[in-house]
This record gives structure tokens, C-alpha cells and sequence, in this order.
């Protein structure tokens, strides 16, 4: 299919921050394939198997954790940027990088992070994936960093919109190859955001069914999924009741990925260009209206009913509890960062406590926990509660 004069052309590349590469190509891809296939071979996405979903340190195997959601993100971005005329590859590595820049114990441990720098600068996940990708992961010889496309760099920094005021990460990246952070990203970055609300909304509520947190009555309070469930039954009404739950979040993830399709065509008919997408003033692809606050009161609820469960809230305090150890921990005797780490600490600050936070910001969830139990004994119980 051509690509649509909206999409960002893989030709037109604005190229890459370190640009000695240009005879070091390997195989016939384009720029934007080179990126996914970077981010696929880098032990940062490696890491997101062991990184938190929902749930801290799930013991079962059927929960979704970081990697597992950032591969079904890249399906659902995939089949909208493919239907619009969008870039697929660039939508691709937008979509599995999005996540890379989370600490272990996802937003517990974001917080821990941020409260331990505050006085440096503070930390946010989306300014760490830029680090990350741009000067942590370091598998070349010749620059820091994977030395990604300039388009994927601007869509991972801008994929929520504009950054106003970016922290301290994102701002010295800018300063060293400026990401333009004041206009609206392409649309290639659009669809990744869009993507990541469809997949953790629909999957999330897979994932709460299953570890007893909702129940599907409490769920049936929302319209949207009543409607869709009175669907699943009219169709299927003998199937096992298991079986219904998972085609009740397959239709939803339909009818969001075919609303979005056609809200974006709305919204950017008679544009001409990429210049028309970010000129517009907002996000160009959306979910409609009308989906879009039903999408919100679904949100609304997974917070209430999920994410800020008693169980959910008391094993993410134990889990900021081991972030905020290691960090004391390794601010009191550096020489427990390990050799690599230990040598290439910074004296002063705030390089100092930033270089702290970057390493333990690279743990998985398993890992943290270990760390935690080697330098203090043991771990809080129940780090689990799945």
C-alpha cells in the first residue's frame, strides 16, 4: 500500500543524531525498520519480561507484564497505521519502546525514584526511555546510545502531545539533538499512544477477571462494556462463560481500533502533509467523542476497582519500600552498585544521585527484589498478589 502524504517517509528521514552509520547498514531495511529491529536486540527490551503490568512481580504465567503488552500495543498500532496509510515500521518501534523507560514496580517504583531525586531534578519514565535509548543503551563502538531515527526519538518524546516543561532527562537530550518539543508529534506517534490506551484498557480488564479483582457485574456498570457484553451473549449464548469474557474484550478492541480509523480520517481530512498534522493544535488521531468519554469513565473505574485496590495499593507500598532501600542503600556504600557501575560514579551532584537512579531504574521486578534481600537480610512479604 503507498504511504499516505501524512505518513512519515521512511526517504525523507530527518537521519540520526551520530551520522557516521550511513556505510554501516546491514541488509536492505529502511531507516525506520534499522530502529525496530534495534530496540527488538536490546537488553532494555529484553528487560520489560520481568518489568511490572499491572501486577508486581506476578507469579502466574498467564498475567501480562511490560514485554507482553508492548507486543500486543505494536499489533493494535500496526492495523491502524496500516489502514491509514501510516508508516507500519515506525509505528512498530514506537510501539514496543514506549515502555522501556520503567522502572521495576511500575509506577511504585516511578514514585520512589522521583521522591529520591527531588532535590535533583526529579525522574519520569517516558524522559527515562529517552535516556535509555539515546545514551544507556550503548551495544556500538562508534556513539552512545542505540543512535535511533530523529522521528522515532520525537515520537517517543511526544507521543502524549507537546512537552511544555520537560524534566531535566528529556531537556539535556533536546539540548544535544533538539526533538522540536513544542509541536505535536506525527501521526505514525499518534497511533502509538492511542494504541497503548486500547491494549492496557481491554487487557487490564482480562487480567483484573482473572485474579478475582473485578467481577464482571461491577464491570456491566459501565455502558459501553454492557453493550458489548449483551453482543457477546446474543451471539455466542451457549459458550462457556471464560470463552465470553475473552471475545467481550476482543470486540472491544475492535470497535475502539475501527473508531479510531475513522475519527482520524475525520480529522484530517483535507490536510496535505505532515507540516498540517502538527499545525493542527491537537491530536489528529483520537478515539470519537463519544468513545472517548466512555473511554474515561472505563478508566475511571479500573482505578477504583483495580489499580487502587487495597491489595494492588499494599504490595505497591512494599514495593516502593525495596526502591527507596536500594537507593539508600547504594547512595550509603556505592562499592554495592558493582564493579561497572561503582567506577563510573559521578563525584558530584545531581550526576550523582541520576546515575544511582539509572541503575536501578534498569532492574526488573526479580531482580530489584533480590538486590533488596542481599543488602538487607530479606524481602518484604508479599510482593505478589497474583
Amino acid at each position: 500500500m503507498p504511504l499516505s502524504p501524512l505518513a512519515c517517509d521512511p526517504a525523507l528521514s530527518k537521519g540520526r543524531e551520530f551520522a557516521l552509520e550511513g556505510s554501516l547498514a546491514r541488509g536492505p531495511r529502511s531507516p525506520y525498520q534499522r530502529d525496530r529491529d534495534r530496540i527488538i536486540h536490546s537488553i532494555a527490551f529484553r528487560r520489560l519480561r520481568h518489568k511490572t503490568q499491572v501486577f508486581i512481580a506476578p507469579d502466574g504465567d498467564h498475567y501480562r507484564v511490560r514485554l507482553t503488552h508492548s507486543l500486543e500495543v505494536a499489533q493494535i498500532g500496526r492495523v491502524i497505521a496500516r489502514v491509514l496509510g501510516l508508516d507500519e515500521d515506525l509505528t512498530e518501534a514506537l510501539c514496543l519502546a514506549h515502555d522501556i523507560g520503567h522502572p521495576p514496580f511500575g509506577h511504585s517504583g516511578e514514585d520512589a525514584l522521583d521522591e529520591a531525586l527531588s532535590g535533583q531534578g526529579g525522574w519520569d519514565h517516558n524522559a527515562n526511555t529517552l535516556r535509555t535509548l539515546m545514551r544507556l543503551e550503548s551495544p556500538y563502538c562508534e556513539h552512545e546510545g542505540l543512535n535511533l531515527t530523529w522521528e522515532t526519538l520525537e515520537g517517543l518524546a511526544k507521543h502524549n502531545g507537546p512537552v511544555r516543561d520537560p524534566k531535566w532527562a528529556l531537556a539535556e537530550l533536546d539540548a544535544a539533538y533538539p526533538l522540536n518539543l513544542n509541536e505535536w508529534s506525527c501521526l505514525e506517534a499518534q497511533v502509538a499512544a492511542i494504541a497503548d490506551d486500547i491494549a492496557y484498557d481491554n487487557h487490564d480488564i482480562d487480567d483484573g477477571l482473572r485474579a478475582g479483582f473485578l467481577e464482571l457485574d461491577d464491570l456491566l456498570t459501565q455502558p459501553f462494556v454492557a453493550e458489548q457484553w449483551r453482543a457477546v451473549e446474543a451471539r455466542h449464548p451457549t459458550a462457556p462463560h471464560d470463552r465470553k469474557l475473552r471475545e467481550l474484550v476482543r470486540s472491544q478492541i475492535g470497535i475502539m481500533v475501527n473508531d479510531v480509523i475513522a475519527e482520524t480520517r475525520e480529522r484530517t481530512q483535507g490536510m496535505a502533509s505532515i507540516a498540517d498534522v502538527r499545525a493542527a493544535g491537537r491530536a489528529c488521531a483520537s478515539l470519537s467523542p463519544a468513545l472517548a468519554e466512555a473511554e474515561r469513565s472505563l478508566k475511571r473505574f479500573m482505578y477504583d476497582r483495580l489499580y487502587y485496590h487495597p491489595e494492588q495499593l499494599a504490595t505497591a507500598a512494599k514495593a516502593k519500600t525495596v526502591t527507596e532501600g536500594l537507593f539508600a542503600a547504594y547512595r550509603a556504600d556505592p562499592a554495592l552498585l558493582g564493579e561497572g557501575w561503582a567506577a563510573r560514579l559521578p563525584e558530584a551532584e545531581p550526576a550523582r544521585s541520576r546515575h544511582i537512579a539509572d541503575f536501578i531504574a534498569g532492574m526488573t521486578d526479580r531482580f530489584a527484589i533480590a538486590r533488596y534481600a542481599a543488602i538487607y537480610g530479606q524481602a518484604p512479604e508479599g510482593l505478589s498478589n497474583v
